[in-house]
């Protein structure tokens, strides 16, 4: 059964009524729930900055069907750029996790390899192929910290002895 409240605000200042309508969320997604309050909260941060609701924009005119089409617009695009930086993020986190193991392994004259097998074992195709990448990242900043630390050793001949 759904259940809604009312609650009847008047000011005496101004004869204005407002009504207010209060629904139960029956969900128990507690995602859902933690979404819905984002969303009440975000609504009356863009009340308090714009001065209004979506709704009195839309009763009073001041925006139209194509102005919200550009503000939807305008949010994907700067979604868009969340995403990809987002994607960044995880990338040099992996990179450097990558690195970090690469050092651990390394220790005591380690090559690794039988962890490498074991590692790969369990990988997937497309994991085996980012993890591939991320290797050659890793040899790469390896050759780049023998050339900052080196100077003189840009040579491929030195590169190639690393």
């Amino acid at each position: 059964m759904h259940i809604m409240y009312i609650k009847v605000y008047i000011k005496l200042k101004k004869v204005q009524i407002n009504i207010q309508i209060i629904m139960r969320i029956k969900t128990e997604d507690k995602i859902v729930q933690k979404v819905l309050a984002k969303m009440d909260q975000r609504s009356l941060i863009g009340q308090k900055k714009y001065g209004a609701t979506m709704m009195q924009e839309i009763e009073g005119q001041e925006k139209d069907l194509d102005r919200f089409l550009v503000d939807v617009q305008e949010e994907l695009m700067d979604a868009l750029l969340y995403i990809e930086a987002a994607r960044r993020c995880l990338t040099d986190e992996i990179e450097e996790v990558m690195i970090n193991r690469m050092g651990i392994i390394g220790q005591n004259g380690n090559t690794g390899k039988h962890y490498e097998d074991e590692f790969v074992n369990n990988m997937s195709p497309e994991e085996i192929s980012h993890y591939v990448k991320m290797s050659e990242k890793a040899d790469m900043i390896k050759r780049m910290e023998v050339w900052v630390d080196e100077p003189d050793a840009k040579s491929l001949e030195n590169e190639k002895a690393i």
